[in-house]
């Protein structure tokens, strides 16, 4: 039997709640109030409000704009749920008797478009058949002001404020090569034993050398004799055994003809965030793709 709940110890206004939601996810009093096309101070004072109503602090103020105190990070993940929730009961009240049709296009990295994407597109479309996908399969950053894409999925904040941007979780990339490639390159036991091992770089590779660089290593063009702009091409190349390259864990980690090269240092961190543009609050079919998106790429 469904327990009832007691609404006498709901004592917060949602409104606040959804100020702090915003003002946690943009960083700052003043993008928080550009999202919710709101006055800064009229939000200042709902932040408030809410910390006056629950006693406790929710940010603490730095250089750069205002950090979660650990109450806020509690709460955060709560509301968080709430907002979800709330967008969901919009959705609902403003068509609960039309159908949601129609075409979004969401563009992600090639990675994962090809390993992360599809199972969480097909479970989309069995739960709403009248919605389409054009998913853009690029490393390129692609212009939503433009409408080139609805829905973004990127390893980067972006700094447009006409931009909704939501930080789902972090994922971790490592280097991997085949046994037989590793045998060619001798035995690689430390940093230093990679400064003559060979990669496969990027088509702009400079970023690529100069992160590995930042890690130890001391590698310049001439260990890079294969470039590949295509990530997926990169990686079938390692797995063909030409060289050293670079793959998220959950991918690599699953691939039986490689393993990991130079296990001793610590994996590149990657961001994932949710980007849309503020259309996204006014139409139904992006805000349903969006909020799937959210859900399940944060709980994978």
């Amino acid at each position: 039997m469904h327990k009832r709940m007691d609404w006498r110890f709901v004592k917060f206004d949602w409104n606040r709640a959804r100020a702090f939601l915003v003002t946690a996810e943009e960083g700052s009093l003043s993008a928080a109030a550009r999202a919710l096309d709101m006055a800064q101070p009229t939000l200042g004072r709902q932040v408030r409000a809410l910390e006056a109503e629950l006693n406790v602090v929710l940010f603490e103020r730095t250089g750069s704009g205002l950090t979660l105190t650990p109450g806020g990070l509690e709460l955060m993940e709560h509301v968080r749920a709430m907002g979800g929730a709330a967008g969901r009961v919009s959705i609902t009240a403003s068509g609960q008797s039309q159908s949601v049709e129609g075409t979004v296009r969401i563009t992600a990295t090639e990675v994962g478009s090809a390993f992360v994407l599809p199972p969480i597109i097909a479970e989309l479309r069995l739960a709403h058949p009248g919605i389409n996908i054009e998913l853009a399969a690029s490393n390129n950053v692609h212009d939503l002001r433009r409408r080139e894409a609805d829905i973004a999925v990127r390893s980067a904040r972006p700094t447009d404020p006409d931009l909704i941007a939501r930080r789902l979780r972090n994922t971790t990339a490592c280097l991997y090569a085949t046994k037989a490639c590793l045998q060619r390159l001798g035995d690689l036991k430390t940093t230093d034993d990679l400064c003559n091992a060979e990669f496969i770089g990027f088509e702009d590779n400079q970023p690529f050398l100069d992160g590995l660089n930042r890690l130890g290593m001391n590698l310049t063009a001439r260990n890079f004799p294969v470039l590949c702009a295509n990530h997926l091409v990169q990686w079938e190349l390692v797995k063909q055994g030409i060289g050293i390259g670079v793959m998220t864990a959950e991918v690599g980690d699953r691939e039986p003809r490689v393993q990991r090269v130079a296990p001793w240092l610590d994996p590149f961190e990657i961001e994932i965030w949710l980007v849309a543009h503020r259309e996204l609050n006014t139409s139904r079919r992006v805000r349903l793709v969006y909020d799937w998106l959210a859900d399940n790429l944060e709980n994978r």
